[in-house]
């Protein structure tokens, strides 16, 4: 980069307001711990007012990816540094939580999954890395790419919204944290959630950050009920893997049933352990196999197959 180049690109980082600098922290280091402490905990306090004001975008990116998905599509995180750890970790939470495949949530990282521990230098300013990154997972139109960068400028982020929309159409949202982002621009459902100035002026881990898992936690967690993941508020599709799940997924079927433990347990081990399954062997009065399949014909959703099921056993 030449150094009319960096000069170009300090005077695009003094316009966001994620880079800004406070004097009125310029002494920060000469405060008590305490004191310190309970500013940062008062800047924190701030970033669910930003994201309140940006639900609207947030719900509505949320139905349009729940329409891909239901269709057979993927949600897939594409990000630098931070906002593509936070992709990582938001993608790996789903397999345990929803029972989904490992390929239907994907957190991308600029430089691959090495970039999770150590920074790889420069990955973050090429686009074409993130086209060749999405250009290996045979993206489809049925997909959904969410560039995630605080600043909105990192081409990486911006690169795969672009990649996806202009080679096979698929959805795409950006995610970012200055009003006016070229993220946003480049996307079809810009979610911009304007925090501020940071503690530590540019360190968008912070506000930035917590800024990010909070829609990130949104847009999995709705989608996921949107497409029947959920009963109420139960993770009927949570997969038992350990023994602190599979004592859960107990604790949910008796939650949503009621019944004693021997029956749960008998539900449980007509349906090989499936969550959903279970609980519509009890409530629906069926068998493990016409449970799998009336969930199968109202694809997962488990209050659609409990009134599939009561007009199956009806008199």
């Amino acid at each position: 980069m030449t150094t009319t180049d960096y000069t170009a690109l300090q005077a695009q980082l003094a316009t966001l307001t994620t880079e800004a600098f406070r004097p009125e922290l310029a002494e920060i280091d000469q405060r008590s711990t305490l004191e310190i402490a309970e500013i940062m905990n008062g800047e924190d306090a701030t970033v669910p007012t930003a994201v309140a004001a940006q639900l609207p975008q947030i719900a509505a990116a949320i139905d349009a990816t729940a329409t891909r998905m239901a269709r057979g599509g993927r949600l897939i995180y594409a990000g630098a540094g931070t906002a593509g750890r936070l992709g990582v970790l938001d993608a790996s939470e789903c397999p345990p939580t929803f029972n989904t495949d490992p390929g239907e949530v994907v957190g991308l990282i600029a430089g691959g999954p090495s970039a999770m521990v150590t920074a790889v230098e420069g990955a973050e300013d090429s686009k074409e890395l993130a086209a060749q990154d999405l250009t290996a997972l045979d993206l489809t139109e049925n997909d959904t790419v969410v560039g995630v960068s605080a600043s909105g400028r990192t081409p990486y982020a911006i690169g795969a919204v672009e990649h996806a929309r202009t080679s096979v159409g698929a959805l795409t949202i950006g995610l970012s944290c200055n009003a006016d982002s070229a993220l946003a621009a480049a996307a079809d459902h810009g979610i911009e959630v304007v925090v501020g100035p940071e503690l530590l002026t540019g360190s968008t881990r912070l506000k930035a950050g917590t800024a990010q898992k909070l829609v990130l936690n949104m847009l999995s967690t709705i989608t996921m009920i949107r497409l029947g993941k959920t009963y109420g508020n139960l993770m009927v599709d949570v997969r038992a893997s350990n023994e602190k799940l599979r004592a859960r997924s107990r604790r949910i079927v008796s939650l949503a049933t009621g019944a004693d433990d021997a029956v749960i347990e008998a539900a449980l081990a007509a349906t090989d352990g499936e969550v959903k399954n279970a609980i519509l062997v009890v409530l629906g009065e069926v068998d493990g196999e016409t449970a799998a399949r009336l969930l199968a014909e109202s694809d997962g959703h488990l209050r659609a197959a409990l009134a599939a099921a009561a007009t199956t056993t009806a008199p």
